[in-house]
């Protein structure tokens, strides 16, 4: 039985904090209506859209921190989160498979990116530009990791109050740009970056 698992990232664009990826497979009942390409839906319906992902489907989530950013390139950074985001979906696999009345033996995982490169992962992959707006499974990933990066970003903004990072997420923002070149960069920033 050939099953898809879809990859994305979310924050390769930020000037600070991590960058994210969800790898998701979903059940042949999930309710697809529910998702599209993450930067489409309103933050409530994200959030709701995660709630349901998190229930039904099989998934796992994939942190890279600043510091890894500034030292490997935010590329490869991707890809390693796209790494350890299917490295997690694996651990529940079996339990998964179990749930859905098929045997994991009989499983054969195909994964889809969006984008141009594959991560590094034991299924065979393919990139396609744009495939988080046409592939649920895709879609999926980027609710995962936008979800995941938006709390992320908005905890630091309780920790680093004057860079607004619940309001912008890292984004290069004129007040984001703004206020590292009055005060300097944050200790989350990422100073591979121009500001």
């Amino acid at each position: 039985m050939l099953v898809q698992c879809g990859f994305d990232e979310a924050g390769r664009g930020p000037l600070a904090g991590p960058v994210t990826a969800g790898c998701v497979i979903l059940p042949a009942d999930f309710p697809i209506e529910l998702l599209n390409d993450s930067k489409k839906l309103s933050e409530k319906k994200r959030v709701a859209a995660e709630a349901v992902i998190k229930e039904k489907a099989l998934w796992g989530l994939g942190i890279v921190d600043h510091e890894t950013i500034d030292r490997i390139n935010i590329l490869q950074a991707s890809m390693l989160a796209m790494r350890r985001a299917y490295d997690m979906m694996m651990l529940d696999f079996e339990k998964w498979c179990a749930s859905q009345g098929i045997s994991p033996a009989g499983v054969q995982i195909s994964a889809i990116t969006d984008g141009t490169t594959c991560p590094d992962v034991p299924c065979e992959c393919r990139a396609e530009p744009k495939a988080d707006g046409k592939y649920p499974v895709v879609m999926a990933a980027s609710i995962i990791a936008k979800v995941a990066r938006d709390r992320i970003m908005t905890e630091y903004d309780k920790t680093y109050p004057q860079y607004g990072y619940a309001k912008h997420k890292g984004y290069p923002t004129k007040a984001h740009r703004q206020i590292c070149r009055q005060i300097g960069p944050s200790p989350i920033q990422r100073l591979s970056f121009s500001y």
